[in-house]
């Protein structure tokens, strides 16, 4: 028991370079995941707020389809001629559109 309380390191030796050491991991969970989550939320967030009716859109499950009208937090989504489905306005993902143009840049590079 004496052995293992001499090797314990006197409370003064290291303890500004710990704390330095917990603050560039702090720093580093924040720039690396914290910021950018909080920016993709951001820019989703005005996407779904800039949304108009005619949009071509895609919901997060993957279905495409045209927006037909936008309500507070509802969209009446029209998937083929005659079916229109009812969505909640966070279930929009991405504009289809984009997408494509997306895809197509991708691969003509």
């Amino acid at each position: 028991m004496l052995t293992i309380l001499l090797q314990a390191s006197p409370l003064g030796a290291g303890g500004l370079s710990n704390i330095l050491f917990f603050g560039a991991i702090i720093l580093v969970f924040y720039f690396f995941m914290i910021r950018p989550q909080q920016k993709k939320a951001k820019d989703q967030k005005k996407f779904r707020d800039e949304l108009k009716r005619g949009m071509n859109v895609v919901t997060i499950g993957g279905l495409h389809g045209r927006l037909l009208s936008i309500d507070e937090d509802t969209v009446w989504i029209e998937v083929d001629k005659g079916i229109k489905l009812k969505f909640d306005k966070s279930a929009i993902a991405v504009e289809a559109t984009s997408r494509v143009n997306k895809a197509t840049a991708e691969t003509a590079a």
